[in-house]
């Protein structure tokens, strides 16, 4: 694994890379509200004896260190903007973009923007709410009202944002909330870049403060459903059985407006797809770079070898 940095003018994102370097990067991962790029090393290093990939850090998350003011969050147009920064950087010839999440929902939305740079969207359990909730999101008061009174935005203000260790963290994280259905070692990976030392505490923290993480549950003034119909490039969408946030009624009008769109409805998945079932992203990442990077035909792909390295942890 290779650390990197990529400048977005008022700070940096970071990022972490597998495969050749000597290429611009084939595909590049981006995390969910509350998570960061090493969360997923576990679908990505395998991928990397393959083709260049990365993730990123957004901005008030993992180790990035662009600001994240949560009183400024409006939206998920300032996640799309330094996304495409990071792509001009990484990928300027195009890449296949991924991402779970809000990080789907940001890919959908800087492909929509800069077509020239994706090449293929894999779009896991992307946030995609009613049509009407993005145009009352753009009324004055309505972020502020969604900060303070989603479940989801609560939830995320009561979290636990101090640790003993990181080992600590583990230890009181494991089997609980949002970690109940994860194999390993999405977890640790997650709590090594998720959990950091802050010198001025002393103590070990939230890379993404919690009140951050709350308002980018709230803040919803982004146009998803108009961006679709910008997309230019071919789309893998995967669905979460339970409790997914790309509902049916979404995927419904997203097919009316995609019908060519390739839908995946991962079984027995909550929305944490990534972490239960990682071989169905990593397939579908595979898929892609296979036919729009390496130009291989369709039935003439071969999927990525599960168990490359013990060390890596799966048992697919």
């Amino acid at each position: 694994m290779r650390r990197f940095t990529v400048d977005v003018g008022d700070g940096n994102l970071a990022g972490i890379a597998f495969g050749d370097e000597n290429r611009t990067v084939d595909s590049l991962f981006v995390h969910a509200n509350g998570f960061n790029a090493h969360t997923y090393q576990s679908i990505l290093e395998p991928l990397g004896l393959r083709a260049h990939v990365a993730g990123i850090d957004l901005r008030g998350h993992g180790r990035s260190t662009a600001p994240a003011n949560p009183k400024k969050q409006t939206g998920w147009n300032v996640y799309r903007d330094d996304l495409i920064k990071v792509l001009e950087a990484v990928a300027p010839n195009g890449t296949v973009l991924a991402g779970h999440s809000m990080g789907a929902t940001t890919s959908l939305l800087a492909a929509a923007k800069r077509p020239d740079l994706v090449q293929g969207l894999v779009l896991v359990d992307p946030v995609l709410l009613p049509a009407p909730t993005y145009r009352w999101a753009h009324l004055p008061a309505f972020p502020s009202l969604l900060k303070r009174t989603t479940p989801m935005a609560k939830g995320a203000r009561r979290r636990r944002n101090q640790f003993d260790s990181q080992e600590h963290a583990i230890e009181k994280l494991t089997g609980r909330g949002a970690f109940k259905t994860w194999r390993k070692p999405f977890l640790e990976d997650y709590v090594a870049d998720g959990v950091l030392f802050n010198e001025e505490t002393d103590s070990w923290h939230l890379a993404c403060h919690p009140e951050w993480e709350a308002a980018n549950f709230g803040g919803q003034r982004h146009r998803p459903w108009t961006a679709l119909k910008n997309i230019e490039c071919p789309i893998i969408l995967i669905r979460a059985e339970k409790g997914s946030t790309c509902p049916r009624s979404s995927a419904s009008r997203f097919r009316r407006i995609k019908p060519e769109t390739y839908f995946i409805d991962a079984a027995g998945t909550t929305h944490f797809v990534p972490m239960e079932r990682p071989y169905v992203v990593r397939d579908a990442i595979s898929q892609f770079l296979s036919r729009l990077v390496e130009g291989f035909k369709a039935g003439e792909e071969g999927r990525v070898q599960r168990n490359l390295d013990s060390k890596i942890g799966l048992k697919d």
